[in-house]
């Protein structure tokens, strides 16, 4: 068997392994992106190769999974993921998001607990020099905030389906106590809980470094049927959620590589003009961070759509203008 198909196998072993409800042929498939029949093959040599491997029904589809894991031998990480793991926890403490980053380094140092120590030997003097050859570059923004014992109190609310109460205080208002069914959480810029109003269903967002004395309730609260966290993320160019509209952008020609490269938002589409420049086109919420992100293409961006992303923008220039007198 070829080396790469020896990895292939491999891969969909541990796939299996790791999924409790087992894998479909169409996941299967679609996971390692390749056709019914090869992911016939694949099932079948998999179960050649690790007898645990055990068949499911769940009409109208079969499943397949590996029953108590893997060995250590299969499982063992390399290198490079180790380092993007150290890297990603690193990350989070450059953030400013510690409770997290504690979160990443524990899961480190359980996967090298597991791994044999004739392995790890072999791994660390490349995983200390990657390591120390890589670091995050600190870009200026916000510092997310969010500790420990409010988002284990968060997460449990969500996993119970309960009610979740805090105090909410926000710039120039009265802080007020909310309770809420919790949806999610959404990490950037800035921290958000995703909720609904227990009486309305209405989908709200609160920034967690404004949220305080935050308790579960108890009481059963679960979140619209119909609601999908990442399909409501990505209705806003950012974080801020109002009406979704038609965004039409032209990108000067000594700005279309980097338009082209860039991404806009996941509902993007991009035209090539005659004259060099590109036309770039997506539906989202949340203007006015759009018109921040503008700024930061020294006009080369014009805006041909909506009319209100003109004003906001108009406003927003203003304003510095108004700064720097």
């Amino acid at each position: 068997m070829r080396h790469d198909k020896a990895v292939i196998l491999i891969d969909l072993a541990r796939r299996m392994a790791a999924s409790a409800e087992g894998m479909t042929l169409d996941d299967v498939a679609n996971d390692l992106d390749v056709g019914r029949r090869t992911a016939e093959r694949l099932r079948d040599a998999v179960g050649l190769l690790f007898p645990t491997m055990e068949e499911m029904s769940d009409p109208p589809n079969k499943r397949w999974r590996i029953r108590g894991g893997l060995s250590a031998f299969e499982q063992a990480p390399t290198t490079a993921e180790l380092a993007e793991l150290s890297n990603a926890s690193r990350r989070l403490r450059t953030d400013g998001e510690p409770a997290r980053a504690a979160q990443l380094e524990s899961l480190e140092r359980k996967i090298k607990s597991a791994v044999r120590s004739t392995t790890l030997n072999r791994l660390a003097p490349d995983l200390e020099a990657l390591v120390r050859a890589e670091t995050i570059a600190v870009q200026a923004g916000p510092r997310p905030t969010a500790d420990e014992a409010m988002l284990a109190e968060i997460r449990s609310a969500v996993l119970a389906g309960s009610a979740l109460a805090f105090v909410y205080s926000r710039p120039g208002a009265e802080a007020r106590r909310r309770a809420v069914a919790p949806c999610g959480l959404m990490f950037g810029r800035a921290n958000y809980l995703v909720a609904a109003d227990l009486t309305s269903q209405r989908i709200q967002t609160f920034r967690l470094d404004r949220m305080s004395a935050v308790e579960a309730l108890g009481q059963p609260a679960s979140p619209p049927e119909d609601f999908d966290l990442a399909a409501f993320a990505s209705q806003s160019f950012g974080i801020y959620q109002d009406a979704v509209e038609d965004v039409v952008l032209q990108i000067a020609p000594e700005g279309a590589a980097e338009a082209r490269a860039w991404r806009w938002h996941p509902t993007q589409t991009i035209e090539d003009r005659p004259d060099g420049s590109v036309i770039v086109r997506f539906s989202a919420s949340g203007m006015r961070e759009l018109a921040w992100h503008l700024f930061s293409w020294s006009g080369q961006a014009r805006i041909l759509a909506p009319e209100r992303l003109k004003t906001v923008m108009a406003a927003e220039l203003e304003a510095a203008r108004r700064a720097l007198t």
